[in-house]
C-alpha cells in the first residue's frame, strides 16, 4: 500500500513536503477548513515549487466553500506550478460548513461542482449556474496562466452511498476520514461501481481510494491505550466527539449510535468547551484547534472504543495485518495525520510500508 500525509497549511508545510518526497511518501495533502486552517492553494503552490515529484492534494474543497470558477482556476494554476501531480479532493463541506455555524451541501450540488471542476480543469467548456441565469464557461486565458493538458485527479469525500455514487458516475476515487472498516469500504466501492455502470464513463477504470487515519507504533509493553497513544490518535477522537455535541440537536439519530460512554464524553466535552448542543454559537467553542493535537486536559476524552475505531495502533505485527486487510478492501492509499512530531511520525510510516 502507498502512503501519504495530510497536514495543516501553514508557513513551513513546504519544508514537510520536502521530507515526505525525501521519504519515499506518495502524496501530501492539505485541509481546506478556511476558519480553522490556513489556505490550501498557498500552502500547496510553496510545495509545488519546494518538490519535484510527490502529489499535492486537497483535502477537501466544497461547493459550499468556493466556486467553480475561482477554484478551478486554482487547481489548473497549480497544475501549472506542478503538472500532473495535483489531487482534488470535493466533498460536502461537512467540517468547513461546520466551523461557520453552517450545514453541509447536498450531493446534489456537489456532483454539479465535481463536475464543472472536470470540465474546466481538462479545458472544456461547462455549465454555470446562479440563480436563474446559466451561462456557458471557460478558461479564456491566453498563455501560460493555467495548465489544462496534465491531468488533474479528483477524489470525492465518502462515508456513504450518495457520495460513492457521485463519485461512480463521475469516474473519480473515493476518500475518507477515519474510516477503518472492511465491510464499509467494500459497501462504497460496491455503491461506486453500482452508479459508474449507469453512467457513459468507463466503470472499469482504475480510480484510488485514500483513507485518513493516524498510525502510532507501540514500544515494547507500551500501553495501547497509554497517554502516548492518547496524544497520538487523540484529534481523531475529539473530531468524531465535536461532530456528534454539534449536531446533536439536528442529526440526534448519530449521536443515538454511539454507546453510552461515548454520549458521556460528548457531555463532558459541551461542558469543557462551554457551550451546550444547542447554542448558535457553537461552532465557535467546538472547532478550536480542529485536528490539532489536544490539550492534556483532553486526554480522558480520548476513548479506547474511539481510538480502535479511527486509528491504527499496534506492534508492527497488528499494524501490517490491519493495513493488509485494508489493502484488501480497495484502499491503495493510507494517509496519516500527524500531530506531534511529523517527521518523525512520517519517516516511521514510510518505514512500516516499505
Amino acid at each position: 500500500m502507498r502512503a501519504g500525509v495530510v497536514v495543516a497549511a501553514h508557513p513551513g508545510v513546504e519544508e514537510l513536503a520536502v521530507r515526505a518526497e525525501e521519504l519515499g511518501l506518495h502524496s501530501i495533502w492539505v485541509n481546506d477548513t478556511p476558519m480553522v486552517h490556513g489556505d490550501p492553494f498557498v500552502a500547496l503552490s510553496l510545495c509545488a515549487k519546494a518538490t519535484r515529484r510527490i502529489r499535492l492534494g486537497i483535502g477537501v474543497t466544497s461547493p459550499a466553500l468556493r466556486s467553480a470558477p475561482a477554484t478551478a482556476s486554482g487547481l489548473a494554476s497549480l497544475n501549472a506550478l506542478a503538472p500532473g501531480r495535483i489531487i482534488c479532493g470535493v466533498g460536502t463541506g461537512n467540517t468547513a460548513r461546520r466551523t461557520l455555524g453552517m450545514r453541509p451541501t447536498t450531493a446534489a450540488t456537489l456532483e454539479h461542482f465535481t463536475t464543472a471542476l472536470q470540465d474546466l480543469c481538462a479545458g472544456r467548456s461547462t455549465v454555470y449556474r446562479e440563480g436563474a441565469r446559466v451561462r456557458d464557461i471557460q478558461f479564456l486565458h491566453a498563455g501560460a496562466h493555467v495548465n489544462t493538458a496534465d491531468p488533474i485527479e479528483f477524489v470525492v469525500a465518502a462515508l456513504g452511498p450518495k457520495a460513492a455514487a457521485v463519485a461512480g458516475r463521475r469516474n473519480t476515487g473515493l476518500i475518507s476520514f477515519g474510516l477503518l472498516d472492511p465491510t464499509a469500504w467494500h459497501a462504497l466501492h460496491d455503491a461506486r461501481r453500482h452508479a459508474a455502470r449507469d453512467s457513459p464513463r468507463d466503470a472499469d477504470s482504475h480510480t484510488d481510494s485514500y483513507v485518513v487515519t493516524s498510525v502510532h507504533l507501540l514500544g515494547e509493553g507500551e500501553d495501547p491505550y497509554g497517554d502516548a497513544a492518547r496524544d497520538a490518535t487523540g484529534h481523531l477522537v475529539l473530531s468524531l466527539l465535536a461532530f456528534a455535541a454539534d449536531t446533536a440537536a439536528d442529526m440526534p439519530a448519530f449521536a443515538e449510535q454511539l454507546g453510552l460512554e461515548e454520549r458521556e464524553a460528548v457531555r463532558r466535552l459541551l461542558d469543557r468547551r462551554g457551550t451546550t448542543a444547542t447554542a448558535p454559537d457553537r461552532h465557535t467553542k467546538l472547532y478550536p484547534n480542529y485536528l490539532g493535537r489536544i490539550a492534556l486536559r483532553d486526554r480522558d476524552l480520548v476513548l479506547p472504543p474511539l481510538m480502535d475505531t479511527l486509528a491504527l495502533v499496534g506492534t508492527r505485527d497488528d499494524l501490517l495485518a490491519r493495513i493488509t486487510t485494508l489493502e484488501q478492501a480497495g484502499i491503495d492509499e493510507l494517509l496519516i495525520q500527524p500531530v506531534i512530531d511529523p517527521p518523525t511520525e512520517m519517516a516511521q510510516l514510510a518505514k512500516l510500508l516499505a
